[in-house]
């Protein structure tokens, strides 16, 4: 099958280019761009058992449903494997006088009309419609036609709506032609009808001599299942159904059928949405120079090149050298090579064919010419590819990171991107704005300086149904999961803006999803998986986290719960935070890859001290953030201490911790042991204790009251042998009272006390304050730096002289405070165990002062050498070359 005679033979173009189906951009078949029906491969996996049965010969469930939904008696209706068999069957029923000798095709049209006639004999007569008057159908002419030979009656084809033209005709037209021929036969094809909205269907009110085709597949994105109907008088479908053989309609397109007619909310959101794309498409296409568009009711559009050189064939195989297929229409009568059809696919699909086309109707050395403008501005297209996880913590972050690394050492100009980030460990970009750190830690692993375009939207939990919502870098208030999810329409638009206006700066884009793709209740308003990849003509990869337990499962089963343009998208699947002999894995790696029709591109080995922050806290809550040993690292609630460590480090684990990536670089010191308290059992006496960041300290502060912590804090500050540091949230705790005028953190209180260790009050206020600071430590005298995220200001009780500044800015700002003569302090400034001389220090300090010796061994918290062993390790395990290839950047790869 060509598709100069027939459009959609997409296998045909795949072993011609020498490519998988699914990487062609077929716009030569019109069916519904937004299915199929969300349900439809559940519903086949439920009735594959019933395949070992024959079908209902009988249709009954299917005609059933067809008769309830198009409101005709069932004995009206028959069903077949496709309208095209119908079509070819329809012929054998006139019989004696009623049967045609001739036929009337008003064209152009559907090229199936023609071929069944000449099959059965019948004359064939062409009816040229004027594209000057938008091919409209012209009824005298046609009714002329028909009475030419009285003693002959006529079989006449009318498309309702027309194709190629999509032109709709008045039904009330043709009931009046049909009542003045009663001895013609008139065949309406309606297999584009369920696109308008509102036509009045011939089903309705049909004269004896109409017989309407009804077809399920362009709808219903069903080609493959061929699901046709048609409605005729009883007698005339009887005299049908006895020449049809049996089962001539498989057990799957019966079922599938039968749900399709039920299902009034995909009829409905399709044609809206078909509608409205085929609008914008169309006006799109119009404003491109030397192009008409034909006005269309249907889900395509006619257009014609009105150069005097131009050729749809030739546009056609330029376009499929782009993997891109259209429908020249030379071989329909009344059309000659200046004609092609476009099908009606999704907005982003449409976009690209814009934007091949623009370049294929621009001719060389006209580019300036105000003659020929540029239709419309273009977007870079820019190779992406996108980690998405089976779950969460799967390791989608540290992926995108060693991507972005790789694609750096490889001479590349990476970028990091994730739409919505939902994490309480953010930083401050340059021009002071927050985004995640996980978006931060990518960027520096692509050489770049942290941009709020590469997190558009970051979600801050405080409480169990809200989140701060960070739009941009600057905070929008407060919302719940209900209003947020109201404002993702909106937000959309803003972050499509902020990826493009990114991307158009660099080379190739690695994009990180959020969760998982396959969450049914989150998938109608997605903004950060599919949709966001979608948008990005990204290459996705699905990760999965075998260590968790359960991956292949995870893997199939995600794969099963997306949708066919969904599973599309996705090029491979990964294995990730592997332990153990990989060569067990094979015949497993072998079933997910058929059971998918993806291939596993990687099994990543598990990489213990990593030394890189994390995003979520997940791995924190557990203790694993860096070594599965306690001696260093972060060591879980309830654990002891290594007899090896020389520093027992506590922090409280908050429910509303905050940017606990402040305790990474002390975790990764040698002898140091970073450990998490939940409950006064589990505090001890430790060297060092940490009251880290809260996204909400007012019910952090309840919690510690009400745990008893609060007390044993308390007592520790009066024994005067450990340290006590507060970190943002933890510092305002220190304080006598916390303030919260304006409801930020709470509705129903406006102040709580602290823990009365330092004699400070703090008032939370709507503005954020957003910086990145370089400051001095006063009793070290060492410069320190960091960034600052707080809604509160701190500030000493009058009439206290126990307070001494403990950080202060170059300008004057006060963002620290401790006490005079006890190891009790506090800052605004994250971050600030980064800098290894300050760290060394304050551990040195706190060793000294228990008059034991200071360390000796340099810890490895060194983020550069940590991106670039993360980077080797992926690249060793990844197919890398496959997943350049996949981008179009293989050959580049090379010249470089």
């Amino acid at each position: 099958m060509d598709t100069r005679t027939h459009g959609g033979n997409i296998w045909q173009l795949a072993r011609n280019l020498g490519c998988e189906p699914r990487e062609i951009l077929d716009f030569s078949a019109s069916i519904n761009p937004f299915g199929p029906p969300s349900w439809l491969g559940e519903t086949i996996r439920d009735v594959v058992s019933d395949l070992r049965h024959y079908p209902d010969p009988d249709c009954s469930e299917l005609l059933q449903a067809a008769s309830g939904h198009y409101g005709i008696s069932v004995n009206e209706l028959v069903a077949d494997n496709g309208t095209a068999e119908i079509l070819h069957r329809l012929p054998l029923l006139f019989v004696g006088d009623s049967r045609p000798g001739r036929s009337v095709i008003p064209g152009p049209a559907y090229a199936d009309y023609a071929a069944t006639c000449a099959a059965h004999r019948l004359e064939v007569n062409h009816l040229p419609l004027e594209p000057r008057d938008d091919f409209a159908l012209d009824w005298d002419r046609l009714h002329d036609r028909l009475r030419e030979d009285s003693r002959s009656p006529a079989l006449t084809f009318l498309g309702q709506p027309n194709n190629p033209t999509g032109r709709t005709f008045s039904p009330d037209r043709l009931r009046a032609l049909a009542a003045e021929h009663p001895r013609c036969w008139f065949i309406v094809d309606e297999a584009f009808a369920d696109f308008v909205h509102g036509l009045d269907r011939l089903l309705h009110r049909r004269p004896p001599n109409v017989i309407v085709l009804l077809s399920l597949t362009k709808f219903y994105a069903l080609p493959g299942l061929r699901i046709g109907l048609a409605a005729m008088e009883p007698a005339l479908a009887t005299r049908y159904r006895k020449r049809s053989p049996d089962w001539s309609v498989n057990t799957l397109a019966q079922i599938a059928g039968a749900r399709c007619l039920q299902d009034a909310e995909f009829q409905r959101e399709s044609r809206e949405r078909t509608v409205l794309e085929r609008d914008r498409f169309a006006a799109a296409l119009a404003g491109m120079a030397g192009l008409r568009v034909f006005s269309s009711e249907a889900n395509f559009l006619l257009c014609r090149g009105l150069g005097p050189e131009f050729d749809a064939g030739r546009l056609a195989g330029k376009l499929l050298g782009q993997r891109i297929a259209i429908r020249a229409c030379a071989n329909f009568p009344g059309l000659d090579s200046s004609y092609f059809r476009l099908a009606v696919r999704r907005p982003e699909e449409n976009d690209l064919l814009l934007d091949a086309l623009g370049e294929a109707l621009e001719p060389a050395g006209r580019l300036h010419s105000p003659a020929w403008p540029r239709s419309r501005p273009r977007k870079r297209a820019t190779p992406a590819l996108m980690f998405q996880g089976t779950c969460s913590n799967a390791g989608k972050s540290l992926l995108t990171a060693a991507l972005c690394r790789i694609l750096r050492q490889d001479g590349f100009s990476p970028a990091p991107f994730k739409a919505q980030n939902m994490a309480l460990n953010s930083g401050v970009t340059p021009d002071g704005g927050e985004i995640g750190r996980a978006q931060i830690l990518q960027a520096q692993a692509c050489g770049l300086e942290p941009d709020r375009r590469m997190n558009p939207i970051l979600l801050k939990p405080n409480s169990e149904t809200g989140s701060q919502v960070i739009v941009m870098g600057a905070p929008r208030g407060n919302m719940t999961v209900g209003a947020y999810i109201r404002a993702k329409e909106e937000l959309r638009g803003l972050v499509h803006d902020a990826y493009d206006r990114l991307s158009a700066e660099h080379d190739v884009m690695v994009l990180e999803g959020a969760g998982s793709p396959a969450e049914i209740n989150l998938r109608h308003h997605d903004l950060v998986n599919m949709t966001m990849a979608r948008h990005a003509r990204a290459a996705v990869y699905l990760v999965g986290d075998i260590d968790r337990g359960g991956v292949f499962a995870a893997l199939s089963g995600t794969m099963d719960m997306l949708e066919k343009w969904e599973r599309d998208l996705v090029r491979g699947l990964v294995i990730n935070k592997f332990r153990g002999q990989r060569s067990l894995l094979d015949p497993a790696l072998d079933w997910v890859a058929r059971r998918t029709a993806r291939p596993v591109l990687g099994v990543v080995p598990y990489l213990a001290d990593l030394g890189l922050p994390e995003e979520d806290s997940v791995n924190f809550k557990q203790g694993a953030l860096f070594r599965p040993d306690r001696s260093r690292g972060v060591s879980g609630p309830g654990q002891g201490v290594a007899q090896d460590v020389a520093l027992d480090v506590a922090c409280l684990d908050l429910p509303h911790i905050s940017n606990f990536t402040d305790l990474d670089p002390l975790a990764a010191e040698p002898g140091v042991a970073v450990r998490l308290v939940r409950h006064v059992g589990e505090l001890g006496v430790p060297d060092l204790l940490i009251l880290p960041g809260s996204k909400n300290v007012m019910a952090d502060m309840d919690f510690v009251r009400r745990r008893g912590l609060a007390e044993a804090v308390v007592r520790l500050a009066e024994a005067g042998g450990t340290q006590i540091l507060g970190i943002c949230g933890g510092y305002q705790m220190l304080g006598m009272r916390i303030e919260d005028p304006h409801g930020l953190e709470s509705a129903t209180r406006t102040s709580i006390p602290g823990l009365g260790l330092l004699a400070l009050t703090t008032c939370l206020e709507p503005d954020k304050t957003l910086r990145r600071t370089v400051a001095e430590h006063s009793v070290s005298g060492l410069e320190v730096t960091g960034y600052e995220i707080h809604h509160g200001q701190s500030a000493p009780e009058p009439g206290c002289a126990d307070l001494v500044v403990a950080v202060k800015t170059a300008d004057g700002r006060v963002i620290g405070l401790g006490l005079r003569d006890k190891p009790i302090w506090g800052s605004y400034l994250h971050g600030i165990f980064d800098d290894a001389l300050f760290r060394r220090w304050l551990l040195n300090a706190i060793l000294t002062a228990k008059g034991e010796s200071p360390l000796t061994a340099v810890g490895d918290w060194d983020t550069e050498i940590a991106l670039d062993r993360l980077a080797d390790h992926v690249r060793q395990h990844l197919d890398i070359a496959r997943m350049y290839d996949n981008l179009g950047l293989g050959q580049t790869l090379e010249v470089r």
